[in-house]
């Protein structure tokens, strides 16, 4: 039997488990949140639904022991206007650090073995938590990361080029947030260097782009949802299918010492592997700055 948790059932955290019981990804559904009327209230809303839909899940809510056994949990807690107000998810620090160590104590306790993915931001000073405080192996705790921001690359060379999104090869590497870059050594379109289709100048002008549409979309929805939540469960369908994903995602990376945002293949142990990138020695450098940025954050906590 598949089971998936998600804990923190806000704007991603119910766009997650309404993907997950709507594509019927998993035959039983654990959901829990600090607000106890909020997730019953999911919990029936799914369950009306549920005699139109074409799949079946068990859903239990607010249950720390019924997660001895998944496969997957996703956390999704956290308090994304902090990050709008102030343009950076390190603001989430704070209040996730005390979420991150409250929920990997709990976890621990209730004897979970599987695949811890984190959402939460600032996502990868929180997957470093989460894996402290759950005592799991590296390899079975890694985080969204830049998954979505490599999308959102895609989508801005997509649009530029005028092809599909899902054409455009490459990733956004780095902290999930304002230390991250485009890695355009590693970007192709159809195949061909996108330094082979776009001038210096053009790629200079989208290479900001990406960032920017992420808070387009938080400052004008509040939050954002859709896209991360895609993230999230597509990992978690790597896991639990053992689909081997080539994927950027937050993951400890031994070269730098830290949870960050590099390609590694996703299968049903976690992070299978660190895929080694040929970056140049301009992308290297911004690299070991933004892992030395994570750093000094986790650090900060630990004092």
């Amino acid at each position: 039997m598949r089971k998936l948790g998600v804990i923190g059932i806000g704007n991603v955290g119910v766009t997650v488990a309404y993907t997950v019981v709507s594509q019927g990804i998993a035959d039983e559904l654990v959901m829990i949140d600090t607000n106890e009327k909020k997730v019953l209230a999911e919990k029936l809303d799914f369950e009306d639904a549920m005699p139109r839909m074409p799949y079946h899940t068990e859903i239990k809510i607010q249950d720390y022991a019924a997660l001895k056994d998944a496969d997957v949990v996703i956390t999704a807690f956290g308090d994304i206007t902090a990050s709008v107000r102030t343009g950076n998810r390190f603001a989430e620090l704070e209040i996730n650090s005390k979420n991150a160590a409250e929920v990997g104590q709990k976890l621990k306790e209730a004897g979970f073995k599987g695949v811890l993915i984190n959402i939460s931001n600032p996502c990868d000073a929180i997957t470093t938590m989460l894996q402290k405080a759950t005592g799991l192996p590296k390899n079975r705790v890694f985080g969204t990361g830049t998954f979505l921001d490599t999308a959102r690359m895609q989508h801005v060379v997509g649009d530029y080029l005028k092809q599909d999104s899902r054409n455009i090869d490459g990733y956004v590497l780095g902290e999930h947030g304002n230390s991250q870059f485009n890695a355009w050594s590693t970007v192709r379109a159809n195949n061909k260097p996108i330094t082979e289709i776009l001038t210096a100048a053009e790629i200079a002008e989208l290479d900001s782009k990406p960032s920017e549409g992420a808070w387009t979309v938080a400052s004008g929805k509040g939050y954002t949802s859709y896209a991360i939540a895609t993230c999230g469960v597509r990992l978690a369908q790597a896991v639990m299918s053992n689909a081997k994903l080539f994927a950027p995602a937050s993951v400890y990376v031994d070269s730098v010492g830290t949870y960050i945002g590099y390609p590694a293949i996703i299968g049903a142990n976690g992070v299978e592997d660190v895929v080694e990138l040929q970056l140049s020695p301009e992308e290297l450098t911004k690299l070991n700055e933004s892992a030395n940025y994570i750093k000094d954050h986790v650090a900060q906590l630990e004092k």
